[in-house]
């Protein structure tokens, strides 16, 4: 499994299916694993804070959410066949352990949205073994009580849906003291599978789309797209000099 360097996050070249098989395989080996999906917006983060590059590439998978870092890759001579989603690796997660029997905990999401999101789910996997939910409204001195209650639920799996950097900050710090195997950092997908978002139809995913199609359902994330042109540019200017190990 080869990784491209995108302004100093070691992005893993792996498509959907390829990311969902590297989980089902740490579900079997007996520590915690991290697995985040940066997009262009999570990597501009990263390149203005060297704890948080840090902390993306202590992860055991890191993968392109966003048609932007693939484009990118394709920028540095190390290209990336296509984008894979932490939605789309979370739904293929998920028809495996339906089946296998591997325990889910749904962590993140406005209070009750986690709750609709395990209903929607066991109306699609019956057989699906969700083991606990929480929000993800919380202080610091609640999370020993949140850990613990992951811990008691005896889960395998959690995906943890805080958005970034909240999400990876939240694993990179508890994961030591938590008895999975996998912890999942899928931002708004909690939403999605609850029902209240609503995933870009197939052809404005082909065509790398996605996001111009959530700016115009969501045109509060405005402000937010405009990393992307600074990504673009960024990458364009100074990306070879990471790929290469060049320091700025």
């Amino acid at each position: 499994m080869g990784k491209v360097n995108i302004l100093g996050v070691q992005v893993d070249m792996v498509n959907a299916a390829e990311a969902a098989g590297k989980i089902i395989e740490m579900l079997e080996e007996n520590r915690p694993h991290s697995v985040y999906t940066p997009n262009s917006e999570i990597i501009m983060m990263a390149y203005k804070d060297a704890e948080f590059c840090r902390l993306l590439n202590d992860a055991d998978l890191l993968t392109a959410d966003g048609i932007g870092v693939v484009y990118a890759s394709r920028i540095l001579g190390r290209p990336i066949a296509e984008r894979a989603a932490g939605y789309d690796i979370a739904r293929l997660v998920l028809e495996h352990i339906a089946e296998s029997g591997h325990r889910l905990f749904l962590f993140g999401g406005k209070p009750g949205v986690a709750e609709q999101a395990q209903e929607r789910l066991l109306q699609e996997y019956p057989f699906l073994n969700i083991v606990g939910c929480r929000n993800g409204y919380f202080d610091a001195a609640e999370e020993p009580e949140i850990i613990d209650a992951i811990n008691r639920s005896g889960a395998d799996i959690v995906f943890v849906c805080l958005g970034a950097p909240a999400q990876e900050k939240w694993i990179d710090r508890n994961m030591n003291q938590l008895h999975v195997k996998v912890l999942m950092g899928i931002g708004g997908s909690l939403d999605v599978f609850a029902g209240n978002v609503e995933r870009a139809p197939q052809k404005w995913q082909d065509l790398g789309l996605e996001w111009l199609y959530r700016l115009i359902k969501e045109p509060r994330r405005f402000v937010r797209m405009l990393a992307l042109p600074k990504f673009a540019l960024t990458v364009l200017f100074k990306g070879k000099r990471y790929y290469k190990g060049g320091e700025e």
